[in-house]
């Protein structure tokens, strides 16, 4: 909803050309090494919720639909967001560090996060037996084309995938599908501390944008 919600406040503030103007994107919350380098640490976080065109929108946000309610389903709300986050944000830190200057927007690392979920989750023993076609090396084909793709398309940011993959897979080996009270409350306690932590950021980039202008630069989907 988020993602939706950005995409429809760029139109309104900057029309069409504001998907492709990134002083706009920045305005919006994308990710720059360098910028975020220099205090803009929350922009780790508010660029997944940004997309650089529609195209960039409706590929990402079915893709989040598709394995989104799949992981919904299995592992409720609470995880699935928390999890989603969580992703983006390990995404965006692999992004930071191996490309220090580039500009960066898009959801598809947190998505790859839910995909490593489920990836992760196929190698675990207690695993049932229903989940084993959506699970595990039945995911390595989607992986597999979609980390290739993303090395031969100049504009995108395999890195961001590649750690959202790896944080979602964590989570996927290391925790099982069925929940005790315990687990549902922990994970809905992160969720609540996200959705706090989102808030924050927001706010933080508005007092960013207040403070400073930004130069149009080429940007980065992904």
């Amino acid at each position: 909803m988020l993602n939706l919600l950005i995409f429809v406040m760029m139109f309104i503030f900057g029309g069409f050309g504001a998907y492709d103007s990134a002083a706009s994107l920045l305005r919006f919350g994308a990710q720059n090494g360098i910028i975020v380098a220099s205090g803009d640490w929350f922009r780790t976080i508010t660029s997944m919720f940004v997309h650089g065109g529609f195209l960039h929108l409706f590929f990402n946000m079915y893709a989040l639909f598709y394995f989104g309610n799949m992981v919904e389903r299995i592992y409720g709300k609470y995880k699935y967001l928390s999890v989603y986050v969580i992703s983006g944000f390990v995404g965006n830190l692999l992004t930071q560090f191996l490309m220090p200057t580039a500009y960066s927007v898009g959801a598809s690392g947190a998505i790859f996060g839910l995909i490593g979920l489920l990836f992760g989750q196929g190698f675990r023993h207690d695993t049932p037996n229903m989940l084993k076609p959506v699970t595990g090396t039945a995911l390595l084909p989607v992986i597999i084309i979609n980390v290739i793709l993303g090395f031969t398309v100049p504009s995108v940011n395999n890195f961001a995938h590649i750690g959202g993959l790896a944080a979602g897979f964590t989570f996927g080996w290391l925790t099982p599908v069925t929940f005790n009270k315990r687990a549902w409350n922990i994970w809905k306690a992160v969720f609540y501390i996200l959705v706090a932590f989102i808030a924050l950021c927001y706010v933080l980039l508005l007092i960013s944008n207040i403070k400073y202008r930004f130069f149009i630069i080429p940007s980065m989907g992904r």
